[in-house]
């Protein structure tokens, strides 16, 4: 591993356990502060699908995660951490109450690093959760 895929490792590291953190709490300002400026997501389902811009878009979309996930959403494993010297992806499972019904899934997050902050995710989900 070269010197700069280690560092963009730790950096999405970082955003992955804060990112954990405030789906689990609600508690996002250590998350967003990891956020650029010019941050862009991309979520696949629901008043959030497509691309989405900025900071202030991302608080809004957190905002509504735990407002879905009322008593939080917790990442019960994580099953594969791939990266190079720009991107980490994590695949892992979650579960929860979404909207007072259990939730399970299986789920694939992109992190797009620039130096020490995120500037670009995307979230790719769509099974039952159960691991093969």
């Amino acid at each position: 591993m070269t010197e700069q895929q280690q560092k963009t490792l730790e950096v999405g590291q970082k955003a992955f356990s804060y990112l954990s953190h405030g789906l689990k709490t609600g508690e996002w300002e250590e998350f967003l502060n990891m956020l650029t400026d010019d941050f862009t997501f991309w979520f696949p389902m629901g008043k959030y699908h497509g691309l989405n811009i900025g900071k202030p878009k991302a608080k809004e979309f957190l905002e509504y995660v735990s407002e879905s996930f009322v008593g939080g959403l917790s990442i019960s494993s994580v099953e594969r951490v791939t990266s190079s010297d720009t991107t980490v992806v994590f695949e892992f499972l979650d579960e929860g109450k979404l909207q007072g019904e259990s939730y399970k899934n299986r789920v694939a997050a992109s992190f797009d690093i620039r130096g020490d902050k995120i500037c670009g995710y995307r979230e790719y989900f769509g099974s039952d959760g159960k691991s093969n």
